[in-house]
Order: structure tokens, then sequence, then C-alpha cells
């Protein structure tokens, strides 16, 4: 058996820290991240029972990072590296032989790749098959709300970033025109041409107004997405965490999909040891590579740094194939998007009620 370990971490400082200490409710934001500053990672709960389709298994640990994505943004990348390092130690003394870095940890300073030069076990930031998950649910939600991909616009929000490139390169031959939205125009043009002519760069999110399907993640700590800039019966696709959709758009947008990438199926009969807001035996996407690589036995820094290739995407595909991964349905502010749900968004959104339209986005194929 090869263990293994991921790291989490708050999003939010008072709320999320409350859940474990009450009285944190009742403290400024500024003492919380004092004392945040100051603790040692914890461990979060023991994951047992994962069991591959070819009879392999795993167990694991989740432990948590004591620091915010704003925490992460302020402090000096050495400090930041530091803790996460404390994390990798922990799971290594703990008998873990790879390492996921979940969230934030996985974006700050230069994607891993320092963490992996430094951690005593391999390191690897799930992004490939966050990409093959958002893929798949982007295309998948398309079918849902009736949008044909070669009639439609595709926008991608942080089209710079290792999973938006790598988004945008699988997903825009699918799509009559696509959109990239970067913070820095000279990178984001380099990745419009390298994509094709159909493909336009801009700085300016309110460009995501013409868009039928965005796929976001952004680094940002903060939503980037208002429900003002949405088309009517568009997809969203938030990949980011925290998430670029304002919650404003769940209360205002009544006609517009949002599903928060893919929740993720893991076989056997996962006991996670703590709740982290998804049904029974499911997860996200950057946890089950980690483990997959476990039921794998192939203890190796898989995905880090600022870019994921396609080569990398079906590998993944290919993992969760193998052991019994799938997408298992979708989250939207922390909410199952049941198919009540989504009858009444298409029903606002002036689709007609029933069945998707068969001639509609079929799901994902393989990359390969």
């Amino acid at each position: 058996m090869t263990p293994f370990a991921f790291i989490v971490h708050p999003i939010d400082a008072r709320r999320d820290v409350a859940r474990k200490y009450p009285i944190a409710r009742y403290l400024p934001v500024s003492v919380i991240e004092w004392l945040l500053k100051r603790k040692k990672p914890i461990l979060m709960g023991h994951a047992t029972g994962i069991e591959s389709l070819t009879g392999a298994k795993t167990e694991g640990w989740f432990i948590g990072c004591p620091l915010t994505p704003k925490m992460m943004l302020d402090m000096p990348v050495e400090q930041v590296y530091e803790k996460i390092l404390e994390c990798c130690e922990m799971a290594a003394s703990l008998g873990a032989k790879v390492i996921g870095l979940g969230a934030f940890t996985a974006v700050v300073g230069d994607g891993g790749v320092t963490i992996a030069k430094r951690s005593p076990i391999p390191v690897t930031t799930g992004n490939s098959y966050t990409v093959a998950s958002a893929i798949e649910g982007a295309l998948e939600g398309a079918r849902l709300m009736d949008i044909v991909p070669s009639e439609a616009t595709l926008a991608v929000v942080g089209a710079t970033g290792s999973i938006g490139r790598t988004c945008a390169v699988a997903l825009s031959p699918a799509f009559k025109r696509t959109i990239l939205i970067g913070r820095d125009i000279e990178r984001t043009k380099a990745i419009a041409n390298e994509i094709g002519s159909k493909t336009e760069a801009t700085t300016d999110i309110d460009a995501i107004r013409d868009a039928d399907v965005i796929v976001t993640v952004t680094s940002s700590d903060a939503a980037v997405i208002q429900p003002e800039q949405l088309k009517r019966g568009a997809v969203v696709c938030d990949v980011a965490r925290p998430r670029d959709v304002s919650v404003r758009v769940a209360k205002e947008r009544e006609d517009v999909l949002v599903i928060e990438g893919g929740v993720v199926e893991v076989p056997g009969n996962p006991d996670f040891g703590f709740s982290f807001g998804f049904p029974p035996k499911t997860a996200y996407a950057c946890m089950s590579e980690t483990m997959m690589l476990a039921l794998e036995d192939r203890p190796e820094s898989f995905t880090v740094g600022k870019d994921v290739s396609l080569d990398q995407v079906e590998e993944t595909q290919r993992l969760a194939a193998k052991h019994g991964f799938k997408l298992a349905g979708f989250r939207s502010f922390e909410k199952a998007v049941t198919p009540e749900k989504i009858e009444s968004v298409r029903a606002a959104a002036g689709r007609p009620v029933g069945s998707p339209n068969p001639g509609a986005a079929q799901g994902v194929k393989q990359l390969g």
C-alpha cells in the first residue's frame, strides 16, 4: 500500500476557523490571522476505505495548513513555503509517500515547484485531473442547457494559469469562438495565437457578457464574476478556490447555471475522517489525483509548476477509468445541483421543459 496526504486550508478566516474554534466568531479577522500565522499544521482527518477497481487500496491523511488565500498573498512567499513544508514533513512522519497541494497551496509562488524540491516526499497539485473534470463538467453543463459548442462562445477567465490555459487549449476546438481573459495581455495574446484564429485575448472581464460557456479559474482571493456580466442561459464552471463567482449570482440570476467543477466519486467505501462539504464518497478532482497516484503506486511529483500538458490530462483520465474515479454530479455554492434545479434554470433561461436537446454537447471524450 502507498499512503498519501493532502493539504487543506481555511478559505475565510472567521467562518472556517470558527467551525473548529467557535470563539473565532467574536474575534477581529486581524487577530485570527495573527493567531493562524503562529499555529502549526494540524491533522484534520484520516482517510480509509479507498479501493480501486483493480483491488489496490490506499489510506491517507488530510493536513490543515493554517493560512487563508489572503494571507498567502500578503505574506512573503518564503514564509508561505515554510508553512506548506511543515505540512509535508508532518505527512512524511505519518507515513505518506506522496502529498497533494490543495486549493491555494497549489497556486502560491511557482505552483509547487519549490515545494517539490524541498519536500521530503513527492508533491502534486492535482491540476491535471482538475482540468479533466473541468472539461467534462463544462461540456456536460452545456448539454444540460441545450448549448451546442460549435455554435457557441467559450470564455476562459484566468487563461494564463496552468488550469485555465490547458482548459482553453482542450476546449476551444469544439467552440465557434473563444475569449481568453487574463491579467497580462501579452501572455494572454500568446496563448490565443497558439490556439488559433477563432480565439481572442483581453484583460477585460466584461468580455464574458458574450459567452455561452465560461470556465473560470483565477488566483484571486475575491469574486471576480458578478450577476450583471452573465448572458441569459449561460453555464459557468467555477474551478477556483476560493470561488470566482459572486454569491450574488445565485441570488439574482436564476437563468444561469453555475457549477463548481465536478464532484468526483471515489472508488471503494471511503471515509475521509472529516467533512469538506461534499456528499459521502465524493471528493475534489485535485484530491482524487493524489489518491490515483497512491493506488497506482506512483509516489512522484506528477503535476507541478504553471503548465499542465494535455498528456498529463489524458494520463489522469486513463488512471481514473482504471481505478474507478468518475464524475458524480455538480455542486453550486455548497449545495448539490439537482435535476429540479437544472430544470428551473432551463425554464428561467427560456429553454424547453424536459430533456436537453440531443443535438447539444454530449459530454467530453478522451482527449487522446
